[in-house]
């Protein structure tokens, strides 16, 4: 399937800054001195090493910079090449990289200010996600509250892996200021590397790496729930990005289980795990991570027991799937449907409110 039905909204793609040159007009005097003199070069991370098959495919590597880094690029073989009504912009890009918490904030404010002048003023099928810097959720509130006037940025973007458990309470001003706003909550696979990607320490391979991002995902989503977020914030949705989804159903149903056993430690969570994450949280299709029989993987979606939970993503320029197959073989028309438009526009309200 190369090209997807009208009003398809794509949810994960990811440009890319091409240097750190391309930021230093967007930020302040002093930030931009700061970087020139600490010989900042480089603050794209290790997640997607260049010459990995799954960082991009063949014939979208660019003969020089990096895949997804021109918005020509991704006009021609993103929003074009799928034929994606909308397509939401994740950039990841180093800030929960800095220990330095004002450091880490001064280049959220360039990188969501070179993705408003660079790519949303100059292409009107794309929306974004406001990265901020998880460091200090009082300054990630703050650039919340700089950028949610603009109804083109419809998410807040959040590694998967930092420095403490999502839940936690010191994020919930966070989740307040995005259900406020209207902006949903979009966690991605990634870490800022300051601690072992895995419970058992520091693994060997990127194999490893890439595989033990669904761990770090079960461990937040249990923390979410568990921490009583969505008792706090109960409009709030959260999108998991490229987290893959055939772990999601066995999680749910462990998790509800021991909630029966053991709810008497956790009162405000009033409503089985397994319901609250079917109401309040989403997750990317790609890359899908089921069996490639459409017998099989039209099972995982029956464990889910909702045909809301999956939204339509190409997670471009990374590459999980088979030349421009982004959907999978076998699902039903209207499976297809929900999770390419509906799903979607149900997700991000602020899309339904700028697209008729």
């Amino acid at each position: 399937m190369t090209k997807v039905l009208p009003g398809t909204i794509d949810c994960d793609i990811h440009p890319a800054v091409p240097s750190i040159q391309a930021l230093l007009p967007y930020l302040d005097s002093h930030w931009r001195e700061m970087a020139i003199i600490r010989g900042i070069d480089e603050l794209n991370t290790i997640s997607y090493p260049l010459n990995s098959p799954l960082s991009c495919r063949p014939d979208w590597k660019p003969a020089e910079g990096r895949p997804g880094s021109t918005l020509a690029a991704v006009q021609r073989e993103a929003l074009d090449g799928f034929g994606t009504s909308i397509a939401i912009a994740n950039c990841l890009y180093g800030i929960q990289l800095f220990f330095s918490e004002d450091m880490a904030a001064a280049f959220a404010r360039a990188l969501n200010a070179w993705m408003v002048a660079e790519w949303l003023d100059k292409e009107p099928r794309l929306r974004a996600s406001i990265v901020v810097p998880m460091q200090n959720p009082e300054l990630a509130v703050d650039e919340i509250e700089r950028w949610a006037g603009d109804k083109r940025f419809v998410q807040v973007l959040l590694l998967v892996s930092g420095d403490r458990p999502l839940g936690k309470r010191a994020n919930w001003p966070i989740y307040a200021a995005a259900e406020r706003h209207g902006l949903a909550v979009g966690i991605h696979a990634g870490s800022n590397y300051h601690n072992p990607p895995t419970p058992v320490g520091w693994s060997t391979t990127h194999t490893e790496d890439y595989v033990n991002q669904a761990q770090a995902f079960q461990s937040q989503v249990s923390s979410l729930i568990c921490e009583g977020v969505f008792s706090k914030c109960p409009d709030l949705k959260v999108v998991l990005l490229e987290s893959g989804f055939t772990w999601l159903p066995a999680h749910l149903w462990r998790l509800t289980k021991f909630w029966r056993g053991l709810r008497m430690e956790i009162p405000w969570v009033d409503r089985a795990p397994s319901d609250i994450a079917r109401s309040n949280i989403r997750v990317s299709l790609q890359p899908v991570d089921g069996p490639p029989d459409a017998a099989s993987l039209n099972r995982l979606f029956e464990h889910m027991q909702s045909d809301e939970m999956v939204l339509f993503s190409t997670d471009y320029p990374h590459w999980q799937f088979d030349g421009t197959e982004a959907v999978p073989h076998g699902i039903s028309p209207d499976l297809a449907r929900r999770i390419m438009v509906d799903n979607p526009r149900a997700t991000y309200a602020r899309i339904s409110e700028t697209v008729s």
